[in-house]
């Protein structure tokens, strides 16, 4: 299979020819222009003049990290969308797009005078995707929409951690990035419309609620079985036992999860611990769940005996599923993660090398690249708007680029 980070700018990507505006800023948006642009569509990013999108902020040691890992294979414009001249511009630049990507507050992109009806006039096929925290209607649809508070409403925090302790956020744009993978998904639904069957462009309404609580599963019908709320586990699990974290003799951490009768079997065989599978406490996930003090004692006592490395030989040996609770440190300069180029070091004009990440998504025919680096504010100006120097200037003095 073709390496899928290979830095091939001149090869076919399946994207290729469908042009993308991305108005949105910070996480979401990013996420889901940053996963198109990866297989081959052109996303331009329209920043607001001089300061450009809210992730050029989120620094580390100077270094816009954040902005540099999602927007690669991005240009980027720059439009005061407070101007006249320059909403102009971007309704020119709509006419040729195939979607139009924002995350402005419910009826914002109306008062601009952008709203849907506007820009399908203009293009009647393009696809508007609208990335909110509540969805463009209802009672909460006013309401700041950031990931934070969406991971928290959600059901997800409240899931997280231990029973004596806070609930957990995640410490990464967790709803951000799943609502990014399921726009991206849902613009190529309706892109397809568009191309396969002659149908107009649409508004894709994408909330980072909805997603997120799509993710926890049948967590309601659970309830609704139940009556019960399900106490955090920290990292044990609610359906399945032993599943949890364990610390070995030399400090490190092991994670196991034994989530089928034959891998629990073969578990308690590999720790001599085989009486478990014939004790009635144990026969079933839902008893092993209801006794899991039990199981967790056994396991901690056999892992906790054993340096990291001696456990993952042995659990290994035994086709056990145990696996090390890596650092960033640890997976750097892994041979798994050489070896399938899933962390690549890009260059890069403020370090050495920008290590990111690859292409998740592998496509055997037709694989993703990344085939430039995350732009300057504006730096596609000429390029993409097609304005020669003397007028960019004469625009940039006007406060319009």
């Amino acid at each position: 299979m073709p390496k899928s980070t290979d830095y091939q700018p001149d090869a076919y990507r399946p994207l290729d020819g469908v042009r993308i505006l991305d108005l949105s800023r910070v996480v979401a948006g990013n996420a889901l222009t940053a996963f198109l642009g990866d297989f081959g569509a052109e996303v331009i990013k329209v920043e607001r003049p001089g300061r450009g999108d809210d992730l050029r902020n989120w620094r580390v040691n100077g270094v816009s990290t954040y902005w540099k890992a999602y927007s690669r294979n991005k240009k980027s414009v720059s439009l005061n969308l407070r101007e006249d001249r320059a909403r102009a511009m971007l309704l020119d630049l709509v006419k040729d797009a195939d979607a139009l990507v924002e995350n402005y507050r419910p009826g914002r992109l109306e008062a601009m005078g952008l709203g849907p009806e506007v820009l399908h006039a203009v293009n009647p096929r393009l696809i508007v995707v609208r990335v909110t925290g509540w969805g463009q209607d209802g009672p909460l649809a006013a309401n700041p929409g950031f990931g934070t508070l969406v991971e928290a409403m959600s059901g997800f925090a409240a899931m997280t951690g231990f029973a004596d302790r806070e609930p957990v956020l995640p410490p990464l744009a967790l709803a951000d990035q799943v609502a990014g993978l399921y726009g991206a998904g849902a613009f190529l639904v309706a892109l397809r419309e568009v191309e396969m069957k002659g149908g107009a462009g649409q508004v894709v309404d994408l909330p980072l609620f909805d997603p997120m609580f799509s993710i926890l599963g049948p967590l309601a019908a659970n309830y609704r079985l139940t009556g019960k709320v399900p106490p955090r586990t920290g990292s044990r699990s609610n359906t399945t036992a032993p599943r949890n974290v364990y610390e070995t003799r030399d400090g490190g951490f092991a994670a196991l999860s034994a989530s089928t009768q034959g891998m629990f079997e073969r578990l308690m065989r590999s720790i001599d611990q085989a009486w478990v599978i014939e004790d009635e406490r144990f026969t079933s996930n839902a008893d092993r769940v209801r006794n899991g003090d039990v199981l967790d004692g056994l396991v901690a006592d056999f892992i906790g005996a054993r340096s990291l490395e001696e456990n993952l030989s042995h659990f290994s040996a035994a086709g056990v599923t145990v696996g090390p609770v890596a650092e960033i440190s640890d997976l750097i300069d892994h041979p798994f993660m050489v070896d399938r180029a899933i962390l690549l070091d890009f260059p890069d004009p403020e370090m050495e090398a920008l290590p990111m990440h690859g292409i998740s998504a592998r496509l055997s025919a037709t694989p993703g690249s990344i085939r430039s680096a995350a732009p300057e504010v504006g730096e596609h100006n000429a390029e993409i708007l097609g304005l020669d120097a003397a007028t960019l200037v004469e625009l940039a003095e006007a406060g319009v680029v």
